[in-house]
């Protein structure tokens, strides 16, 4: 082989790693969109992609006809091989274990929550994990022969010491397979942002607790400690409540499920949603917007997202905490006209905030969008020369 071709074989077989990663990552895409997002030219592609549909690496899915406004030819939609890969999302919760199975064209083939009780203890929660994982084989007929990973969602400000390694350990034994252990709230940050185009996204998860999570530039942001997001501590009320974490006024002490249940004086979600417009209720649930919405102005000033979210069980409850709490974001933002960034175009929009597009599942979802971005999968699919790695 001379060592033009040899350098010709290269590129190419980078070109087709980048396309495999493109759909590994973002699930069922147009060739427009792969080429949007590869920088490769419409040409270049056609060949990439009939290679691969070729060896069966990739598949046709269906075509794009049915969101088309126009009257053009519908666009083939391509995927990677379904049953090339299977990724498994667990959310070990407050309250609650939820799973998701998904193959690699990102699609639900699997998936089950398990309640418990409040407080049990950690270990208790993973063996209520791995049941469910099992159940789930059970009930639904998958089997996880072709697991590629496994990503464990788990409550706290970040899974620090044996926590992590806890989890880590249960899991990589009873899988054999790669485990990656983050914020369960994080994760659920990286599949909301997964619902949108914007790059750069705040998340905020009220709930039990209260977390949250930064996308920059499409990538969840851990930070230099695993803390990153970490608005339920952030101080919103000075001299407040005494917060578990030991300091008084957090955030978490007022737009958690708990104080807010005790601000509307009712006594669970179910009647907080069925009474939230008497005139009590709906004073005690705007309180907490405009204390949530302040957090958020502070973080928007110094983070400038494109987008802000907010998510959990608490605002699905009561929409109008999400309401509140962008007004508020819009009342604080640079004013318009301002020239802060230079010429001002930014400054003028603000961040859109909005409510989450997802359910309790959504930790889930995302620690399975973790597994896509840093899977191996299809590393045994033939080479340019015929042969298999």
């Amino acid at each position: 082989m001379s060592a033009t071709v040899g350098v010709h074989a290269l590129v190419r077989r980078a070109h087709e790693e980048r396309v495999l990663a493109i759909l590994r990552e973002h699930g069922t895409l147009s060739r427009a969109q792969i080429s949007a997002r590869s920088g490769l030219s419409r040409t270049t592609l056609s060949e990439i992609t009939g290679d691969l549909l070729g060896r069966g690496a990739i598949v046709k899915v269906t075509t794009d006809a049915h969101r088309r406004a126009g009257s053009g030819r519908p666009a083939e939609l391509l995927a990677l091989d379904p049953r090339s890969g299977q990724f498994l999302g667990v959310d070990l919760g407050h309250s609650r274990v939820r799973a998701v199975v998904t193959d690699a064209a990102h699609e639900i083939i699997a998936s089950g929550v398990t309640p418990y009780p409040a407080g049990t203890s950690l270990p208790a929660r993973i063996r209520a994990g791995l049941a469910l994982i099992d159940r789930l084989g059970r009930e639904q007929g998958i089997g996880l022969s072709a697991l590629q990973g496994v990503g464990v969602g788990v409550t706290g400000p970040y899974p620090a010491g044996t926590a992590r390694a806890d989890v880590s350990a249960a899991f990589t034994d009873a899988f054999r397979a790669p485990v990656i252990v983050d914020n369960n709230t994080r994760f659920a940050a990286l599949a909301e942002a997964g619902t949108t185009d914007a790059r750069d996204v705040l998340y905020i998860r009220l709930a039990a607790g209260i977390g949250g999570g930064l996308i920059v530039g499409g990538r969840l942001i851990e930070g230099a400690g695993g803390a990153a997001g970490e608005f339920g501590h952030v101080p919103a009320e000075p001299g407040g409540a005494r917060c578990r974490c030991g300091k008084r006024g957090c955030l978490e002490t007022v737009a958690a499920i708990g104080p807010a249940l005790a601000a509307a004086r009712v006594s669970g979600l179910d009647e907080l949603a069925a009474r939230r417009d008497e005139p009590a209720v709906a004073a005690a649930m705007d309180r907490i917007g405009d204390t949530v919405g302040r957090v958020l102005a502070a973080a928007a000033l110094l983070l400038d997202p494109e987008l802000i979210v907010i998510g959990g069980d608490l605002p699905r409850a009561v929409p109008a905490i999400v309401d509140r709490a962008a007004e508020v974001v819009a009342a604080e933002r640079v004013p318009p006209g301002h020239d802060v960034a230079g010429n001002g175009s930014r400054a003028d929009r603000g961040p859109v905030v909005r409510a989450a597009r997802l359910g309790d599942d959504d930790g889930a979802r995302g620690a399975v969008a973790a597994l896509y971005r840093q899977s191996p999968l299809l590393a045994g699919y033939s080479n340019l020369d015929g042969s298999t790695e």
